[in-house]
């Protein structure tokens, strides 16, 4: 066994979930993805609650990552808040796919307490994030930023699963659109990076 191994299985894991959920993920049809046997997952991950755990937790920290990168690039805060949406677009894009998070948060019931802790984190990371843009930007007051941080989180995740239901990217950026247009995300163009 090799990292690898580990890797593939964590991306086709990855795709899983974001097409079906936690409940989507069995071990035989991502050993069937990968090329693997079954039994070869259970020796990266004992349960499914660890494969769960341990997707969600990459989930995260690539959208961290991907998060620091995009205030790195933009160097203004109001054109980070602007391609904010963009991320999650781009789960649309790859085969109507949702935010990883947001299906797990549909189920959250019948998740893991590992995975539970891992979904939270997620949304508390973009949170923080979007908080410190508007603070940055001062689009917000530090009082205001963590309450206009979650309306903000909340509207495109929500957005996100009406254009799903649709299999309707037009409908996503229309939505996102009007959010501009009322205020919620920022209108205002900005520079380029430079």
């Amino acid at each position: 066994m090799n990292a690898n191994t580990k890797e593939l299985i964590l991306a086709a894991a990855r795709r899983t979930a974001q097409a079906r959920g936690y409940g989507g993920l069995n071990f035989r049809d991502l050993a069937a993805d990968v090329g693997i046997k079954a039994a070869s997952i259970h020796y990266y991950f004992p349960s499914k609650a660890d494969l769960g755990a341990a997707v969600a937790r990459r989930y995260r920290e690539d959208s961290e990552t991907a998060l620091e990168a995009l205030s790195v690039e933009m160097h203004d805060p109001v054109a980070s808040l602007r391609l904010y949406p963009d991320m999650f677009r781009q789960a649309l894009e790859n085969e109507n796919r949702m935010c990883l998070v947001g299906f797990m948060s549909a189920e959250y019931d019948a998740l893991p307490d590992a995975v539970k802790k891992e979904v939270q984190a997620f949304t508390d990371v973009n949170v923080a994030w979007i908080g410190r843009q508007l603070s940055a930007a001062s689009l917000a007051t530090a009082e205001e930023s963590v309450a206009r941080a979650r309306a903000i989180f909340s509207a495109i995740a929500g957005a996100q699963l009406m254009a799903r239901s649709r299999s309707d990217i037009a409908f996503y950026d229309g939505v996102i659109d009007s959010y501009r247009k009322s205020g919620l995300l920022p209108s205002k163009s900005a520079a380029a990076p430079s």
